[in-house]
């Protein structure tokens, strides 16, 4: 089902002022270990709910660090959309790591691989010609085997 004009608008807004919060408002240490970024942000229709979908530049470490930054975080940043966004109620945040990054850059790595192993096989010499490339044409327009 297709989402609202009014959720999706508001999910703009989230993202917006996360995405400054991160920069500016948030002052845990933990969630500033590694570079982030957040990348969706999905409102329940009734905007009672909403998912945060943040990408963590770092180890596997630092990715659980940050996101248990953001969440220790999470009522703080929720009073912060209050605050600035004006709603009646404010939907409650939930913080979820984003992998679309990591396997897409795990996908680029594996068809650059696969592009050096291709130009590695075309750029090798040519190996010696098989007794078969050495056949001979027939009068009659038929290949016969010189070899015999």
């Amino acid at each position: 089902m297709a989402q609202s004009r009014r959720v999706e608008r508001v999910a703009a807004l989230i993202r917006r002022e996360i995405s400054e919060l991160l920069v500016n408002g948030i002052r845990d240490e933990r969630v500033h270990r590694g570079m982030v970024s957040v990348t969706d942000v999905q409102v329940a229709g009734d905007l009672q709910h909403c998912r945060i979908f943040v990408s963590v530049l770092g180890s596997p470490s630092d990715r659980e660090e940050v996101l248990a930054g953001l969440e220790a975080a999470s009522p703080y940043v929720k009073g912060e959309l209050s605050r600035r966004l004006r709603m009646r109620r404010t939907p409650d945040l939930v913080f979820r790591l984003d992998r679309g990054l990591e396997k897409g850059t795990a996908v680029l790595g594996l068809l650059h691989q696969l592009e050096q192993e291709r130009q590695e096989r075309d750029d090798a010499p040519a190996e010696t010609d098989s007794p078969a490339d050495h056949a001979a044409p027939a009068e009659n327009g038929t290949l016969e085997d010189s070899g015999d």
